[in-house]
C-alpha cells in the first residue's frame, strides 16, 4: 500500500471503521496515546497484527534508533508532536513514512514500552471512552482493524509532501 498524503482521505473500508475512526479522532492526545498503547497490547489476542513483512525498519532510523536513546520525557512529548501533526523533527521523520512503517513504529514503541520506551503510569486508569472505542475496534474484522490502524497512523506526523493533482484538476494530459 502507497501513503497516503492526502491525510484526509481515509484508508478504512467500512462505515463502521470510518465510525472508530472518527472516535478515535475526537479524543485527546494523551487518550489516543493510550488506545494506541492498549491495542498494541491486544495484539495477536483480539487485535490483528499488521505483517512486519510490509514494513521497511531501516526508513525509521530516528525513530526506531535515536529515539530510544532519549529520557522518558523527551520520549512522551515526541509521542505527543506526532499525534499532534506539530512541525517538529520527530513529527517530520514520522509523517515521510508509508503507513505501514508508521505502524511498525508504534509497534516498535509499544513492545519497548517500560524497557527503552517511556511506559503507561502504573496508575493510569483508561476512560470508559478508551475502553469503548478499544471494544469496538476488536469487533472489527482483519481487514477493517488494519484499515483503521492504517488510517489513524497516517493522519499522525507532519509532512510537506502534497498530493499530486488529478488531470481533473489540471486540465493536462500526461506526458511521457
Amino acid at each position: 500500500m502507497t501513503a497516503s498524503y492526502d491525510k484526509q482521505v481515509s484508508q478504512a473500508l467500512s462505515d463502521k471503521s470510518v465510525k472508530v475512526v472518527d472516535a478515535f479522532n475526537a479524543l485527546d492526545t494523551d487518550s489516543k496515546l493510550a488506545l494506541l498503547y492498549y491495542v498494541y497490547g491486544k495484539m495477536g489476542e483480539s487485535i490483528t497484527p499488521a505483517a512486519p513483512a510490509a514494513a521497511e525498519p531501516e526508513l525509521a532510523p530516528m525513530l526506531l534508533g535515536d529515539y530510544l536513546k532519549l529520557s522518558n520525557e523527551q520520549q512522551l512529548a515526541i509521542m505527543r508532536e506526532i499525534v499532534n501533526g506539530e512541525d517538529t523533527d520527530y513529527s517530520h521523520a514520522y509523517g515521510a513514512l508509508k503507513e505501514n512503517n508508521q505502524l511498525l513504529v508504534w509497534y516498535a514503541w509499544a513492545v519497548a514500552m517500560g524497557d527503552t520506551v517511556v511506559d503507561m503510569p502504573d496508575n493510569y486508569q483508561a476512560t470508559d471512552k478508551i475502553n469503548d472505542l478499544l471494544t469496538q475496534v476488536e469487533e472489527l474484522d482483519f481487514d477493517e482493524q488494519i484499515s483503521v490502524l492504517r488510517t489513524i497512523a497516517g493522519q499522525m506526523g507532519k509532512s510537506n509532501v502534497k498530493p499530486i493533482e488529478t488531470q481533473a484538476q489540471t486540465g493536462k494530459t500526461a506526458s511521457l
